[in-house]
């Protein structure tokens, strides 16, 4: 298998315990020039909100969508949208990437703004 199909794999299998949950997901992708973060409702049908490093008021910011910095800014922006909409708690999927570095800090910036997962 290569990494992408194993990353499918690992992904697959948290959405199916999250389901379970019945619980907002917060979804975080990366790809190597950006990171995204969208959060969904638990019918999986309706994104509520999402930032990412594309967007133009974090691009001012940050000279590179694809590093640490831009993930940190990434999760204090999402997490500011979801308080906005009254969500606080959310289950987090990682869509299978390896919980370190940029994912990391995405979720720990969105930690420490008011998310609890």
């Amino acid at each position: 298998m290569d990494k992408n199909t194993t990353r499918l794999r690992r992904a697959r299998k948290t959405r199916a315990r999250i389901a379970e949950q019945r619980m907002n997901r917060l979804v975080v992708f990366r790809s190597n020039c950006h990171i995204y973060a969208q959060i969904i409702d638990p019918s999986g049908g309706v994104i509520l909100t999402s930032a990412s490093s594309v967007e133009s008021e974090v691009r001012s910011a940050i000279p590179h969508g694809g590093n640490i910095g831009a993930a940190i800014v990434v999760g204090k922006r999402i997490a500011d949208k979801a308080k906005l909409l009254g969500v606080e708690k959310v289950a987090f999927d990682r869509s299978g990437f390896h919980y370190h570095g940029r994912v990391k800090a995405l979720a720990d910036a969105a930690r420490e703004n008011g998310l609890n997962f």
